[in-house]
């Protein structure tokens, strides 16, 4: 074997929960460290830890990837009320994803992993679809109040408090009111023009380095002021800054109502970046990674305005294959989204820290993966969905020595 690739850069290791916590150590185990000396600042984002700290370390991870510009994360559980009892939580922490997001204000890209032997199930899809998906506010960011108890009948309103002390108040309900229900649920959010500017200026930037056209979609007829402000501040960015360098590179920017985006979506050949609200990435990003074969192929990276980066695996902890996991039976889990979060961050430092050596093993982490299932060697989830006339279902450890080997043949 040659000499370890030594990293110059520390790079953040952001751990988390379940099937995939075990994943991300035997990724470590059989793909990264006998290659290479790797260069890590740890953060433990297991829900006990998060308890422990009362989720301070999952700030003290945001901040790591803002100082040293590159981190790479497993998946974690955001808690409900049944994981908060299963995990004995004093309160129900906010998505660790959601918090780092805010902190980083960034946006989140992620695109489908291609294999040969696994089609789309859009037979019109021919190339990669990209969500773009904006990180800050929302829903993700939003306070909400339960009218019952106390609070029931209550006349709900938004309060602005101008910079000279007067009011502006707007009637949200009036659950008091004859005729009304007197219970009920409300909530408030908010974005900052500073961030969807951001948002704007990331979507377009990633749509001329890839050579793609971007797509945007909002609900602005009906949310006439909230998603009006994104689709303006979008269509000023692209005049003011962007037009006639799209006109350059031959792409374009287009703006549409968001069902009609989605129907535009379906009937496509892929290859173009979709711009989302926050709320509508994270619903179309699954059902774009689901259409494209499944959730654990897919990268995410955050980038931030600032120009950090954090790497991701785009799905949850697989609760019921760890369930199986600690009762000794073995799982066959797909790693390859971990692997490709990963790889990406290696990629991301190599390039920063100007290593070719460790931007090529990135890649070459990628083929061996790619050529692992091409191989006909595959977890479960996509045995069932491989048109490939020899193929074998592995477990989840085998499938990462399989990877291992190839990547071992690759690099000597």
């Amino acid at each position: 074997m040659t000499e370890k690739i030594t990293m110059k850069t520390t790079l953040v290791e952001i751990d988390g929960d379940e099937m995939t916590r075990v994943i991300w150590a035997w990724v470590k185990r059989y793909l990264l460290e006998p290659f290479v000396d790797l260069r890590t600042e740890y953060y433990d984002l297991g829900l006990a830890e998060r308890e422990r700290t009362r989720d301070r370390v999952t700030i003290e991870a945001a901040e790591a990837i803002k100082q040293y510009g590159v981190g790479v994360k497993c998946a974690t559980i955001t808690p409900n009320e049944e994981r908060a009892v299963e995990y004995k939580l004093t309160e129900m922490y906010k998505s660790p994803n959601g918090t780092i997001r805010a902190l980083l204000d960034g946006t989140v890209f992620r695109a489908p992993i291609l294999c040969e032997g696994i089609v789309p199930y859009i037979p019109t899809w021919k190339r990669p679809i990209t969500i773009a998906r904006h990180a800050y506010g929302d829903v993700y960011k939003d306070i909400e109040l339960s009218i019952d108890g106390p609070a029931a009948g209550s006349c709900v309103e938004l309060v602005c408090t101008q910079t000279d002390g007067t009011e502006d108040n707007l009637l949200i309900f009036d659950f008091g009111a004859p005729d009304a229900p007197s219970t009920g649920v409300v909530e408030g959010m908010h974005n900052t023009d500073t961030s969807i500017e951001s948002f704007a200026r990331a979507c377009m930037k990633y749509a001329l380095d890839t050579k793609q056209d971007l797509w945007f979609g909002a609900k602005d007829t009906i949310s006439k002021i909230y998603d009006r402000r994104f689709r303006d501040i979008f269509q000023s960015v692209y005049e003011k800054d962007y037009k006639a360098a799209f006109e350059d590179a031959g792409t374009t920017y287009f703006y549409s109502l968001i069902d009609d985006v989605i129907a535009r979506v379906i009937r496509s050949e892929g290859g173009f970046v979709w711009a989302c609200k926050n709320y509508d990435g994270d619903v179309m990003s699954d059902m774009i990674a689901t259409a494209y074969g499944s959730l654990a192929m897919m990268t995410s990276v955050l980038v931030s305005p600032q120009g950090a980066y954090e790497y991701e695996a785009a799905h949850g902890t697989v609760q019921q294959h760890y369930k199986k996991y600690l009762n000794g039976e073995t799982t066959s889990t797909n790693s390859v989204a971990t692997i490709f979060a990963w790889s990406g961050a290696l990629k991301k430092r190599g390039e920063l820290d100007g290593l070719a050596r460790l931007c090529a093993f990135a890649e070459t982490l990628e083929l061996a993966t790619l050529k692992t299932i091409a191989d006909g060697v595959m977890t479960g989830d996509l045995y069932t969905l491989s048109t490939l006339a020899q193929k074998k279902q592995v477990d989840t450890e085998t499938f990462l020595l399989e990877v291992a080997k190839r990547l071992q043949d690759i690099e000597c």
